[in-house]
């Protein structure tokens, strides 16, 4: 699917809205994403800075979603595991940049090779206007060549 087709879906999807959540840019390569989530009544926590789950759920499908376009259908991708670390309160807007160098996906393709099972950690920070790192979310994923 062309990236500016599902950054339009995504930014329709109903939880995505009702988090406040956009995607800013998403690049045709699958390679960039840039997310913003707006501060907002429904993703405020009891103390009145962003609720933990908007945080993550801002973050939750993107490196999956760009490995799995950038190594293509001869592999199987899936989010294996997730973790958050809250550095600060989360004011006002917040947002994410995701990044994946051909680097990257050259080490994955080779650890993959012959259906080896490959889990690899990517990590992405939540920052503010200011470019103060809010939370660092690490997520894990799960890589394999698809058998013959």
């Amino acid at each position: 699917m062309p990236a500016q087709l599902l950054r339009f879906f995504m930014n329709i999807w109903p939880p995505f809205i009702g988090a406040g959540i956009k995607i800013i840019t998403l690049s045709k390569d699958y390679r960039y994403t840039l997310v913003r989530l707006r501060m907002g009544i429904f993703n405020r926590n009891i103390v009145g800075v962003h609720f933990g789950g908007s945080l993550f759920a801002m973050t939750d499908p993107f490196f999956m979603i760009m490995v799995q376009h950038n190594l293509g259908k001869e592999y199987v991708v899936w989010d294996r595991a997730a973790k958050i670390d809250f550095v600060k309160p989360g004011r006002g807007n917040v947002h994410a940049e995701f990044s994946i160098s051909e680097q990257q996906l050259e080490e994955l393709k080779s650890a993959a090779q012959h259906g080896a099972k490959v889990l690899r950690d990517f990590t992405v920070e939540v920052k503010d206007r200011s470019n103060e790192v809010v939370a660092v979310i690490v997520k894990t994923i799960y890589v394999r060549q698809k058998r013959k």
